[in-house]
């Protein structure tokens, strides 16, 4: 029996509770937003449309955390954003003035791959909230209980907290930080503080600064009304920032906490977890360019979210065969990976990394070459190798390993043969016909090898020597028929009659 995919058991757990659901995710758009963290936007999709599918009803919710401080100077951003460091995110000035403030700078590209992966969402920019009054309640509660906050941390967190700490971070509006005042008291209109650059001030109840992470997670689920949300495995540790945030969400904003979904990380192969902090990313939107949507979704919702994904860039074409398997399977996988109306044709993607270098990318050149080759070419296939030979040019440039790119050589010189090489060259061009199947022409090799008491490695090598200039290179029966019988066996000719 076929196990259910994950997204239909989380699916069903949730149609137990309630036929409707609001699924958040949370992300701050500190840096690029890379493939990591798209891990969390494509698992709370996948669920709600496991949830859709079953007849239920649910939404996403994106949440940008928008007035989160700039922790530090990262890498990748200019000396002088050193003064910007610990001012929300919304309030810095985009590094290169290209949008009205630094998240949005690097959300807006994210929000772009969103749509082009099918993902539908409801963007809630923290920033916002917080100045239209929304947490307003929540920070009035919030600061009214800090006893009790203070106490549920610590019981279950096990760390002792400063004697004037609150649950409340002021924004300082003498030197804008948001993580360098401390609340000194507060009254129905104000909340005082008194901040490390000297200034004492009061701070609004909209806009005024931001609740602590950990009770501000668990009042955006009472304000939002979330019933789902993932999240990475650092928060679903014990004593993390779930656990308190369910004991918050009963106990101090008398809600149920979401069900939890943890998450393990994608690591990049040889590199380690992706870190927009750390510069180990590939930008979502930058990847999009160079594999069709549908892909991407397929490399995370293929896996269970409690599993690692080890992801390597150059080392795809596995991973995109099992996928176009998938699709003559009905894969559910595959189902919850695809995007709109696409329909695959039966042309393989890494057949069309082959017949693309071959003909240069010239599109009516790969149409001639995937016809000799014996696919048919009608108004499916046609749609299908116009969108997918642009991810495969793409992906062949930017991330395919060496052993896969090849140049047909303009000319080969034959005196680099030695003799049995074009002995071999001679016998197999004389063999080779125009009804030949790719399969017939790859068992030729062997044939012919063996006839002339050489080893089949030695044929192969002859062939693609005669053929690129070097010793390997695409399957040969394929190649051979892509290349065209009658030039194939002139070139041979050629070499092994000098």
């Amino acid at each position: 029996m076929e196990e259910i995919h994950w997204a239909d058991v989380i699916a069903e757990d949730l149609l137990k509770k309630s036929k409707k659901h609001r699924i958040a995710t949370g992300i701050t758009p500190s840096g690029h937003i890379h493939l990591g963290n798209l891990r969390e936007m494509l698992t709370a999709d996948a669920v709600r449309r496991a949830v859709i599918d079953k007849g239920g009803e649910a939404e996403l919710i994106y949440i940008a955390d928008t007035f989160d401080p700039l922790r530090k100077r990262y890498p990748f951003l200019p000396e002088e954003y050193e003064k910007y460091v610990g001012m929300p995110l919304s309030e810095i000035p985009d590094p290169e003035g290209c949008h009205k403030n630094y998240a949005d700078h690097f959300l807006e590209p994210f929000l772009e791959s969103l749509e082009i992966l099918g993902i539908p969402v409801k963007v809630e920019k923290a920033d916002e909230m917080y100045k239209e009054g929304r947490y307003e309640e929540a920070i009035r509660t919030a600061l009214k209980r800090r006893d009790d906050i203070a106490r549920i941390i610590e019981e279950v967190t096990g760390r002792k907290l400063e004697e004037d700490w609150y649950p409340f971070m002021p924004l300082c509006e003498e030197c804008g930080r948001i993580n360098s005042a401390k609340v000194t008291g507060f009254d129905d209109k104000w909340i005082y503080y008194r901040c490390s650059c000297g200034h004492e001030g009061k701070a609004s109840y909209r806009g005024g600064g931001k609740l602590t992470w950990r009770v501000d997670w668990a009042a955006r689920w009472k304000i939002l009304g979330i019933t789902c949300e993932p999240f990475g495995k650092d928060h679903a540790a014990a004593g993390g920032s779930y656990d308190t945030g369910k004991r918050l969400a009963r106990e101090i904003f008398g809600i149920e906490p979401p069900y939890p979904i943890p998450y393990e990380w994608i690591n990049l192969k040889g590199v380690g977890a992706m870190s927009s902090s750390k510069g180990i990313v590939i930008p979502v939107r930058e990847f999009l360019d160079v594999l069709p949507p549908e892909i991407v979704r397929y490399i995370i919702i293929r896996v269970k979210p409690k599993k690692h994904i080890d992801f390597d860039p150059a080392n795809l074409l596995e991973l995109v065969d099992e996928f176009e398997e998938g699709i003559k399977k009905k894969d559910r996988a595959v189902e919850l990976s695809l995007v709109g109306d696409v329909e695959y044709s039966d042309i393989p993607f890494r057949h069309l990394v082959v017949v693309g270098q071959i003909a240069k990318w010239d599109l009516s050149k790969v149409f001639e070459i995937l016809e000799r080759t014996g696919y048919k070419i009608d108004e499916k296939a046609r749609r299908d190798v116009e969108r997918r030979i642009k991810y495969a040019k793409n992906w062949l440039e930017k991330f395919a390993p060496k052993r896969l790119k090849f140049e047909i050589a303009e000319s080969v010189d034959p005196s680099t043969f030695s003799e049995d090489e074009k002995r071999f060259l001679r016998t197999f061009a004389e063999r080779l016909s125009d009804d030949m199947k790719p399969e017939d022409i790859h068992n030729l090799v062997y044939q012919v090898a063996n006839e002339l008491g050489l080893k089949p490695a030695k044929g192969f090598q002859a062939i693609y020597k005669a053929i690129l200039g070097k010793n390997y290179g695409p399957r040969a029966g394929y190649f051979i028929k892509m290349l065209g019988i009658e030039w194939v066996k002139n070139r041979f000719m050629q070499i092994s009659c000098e």
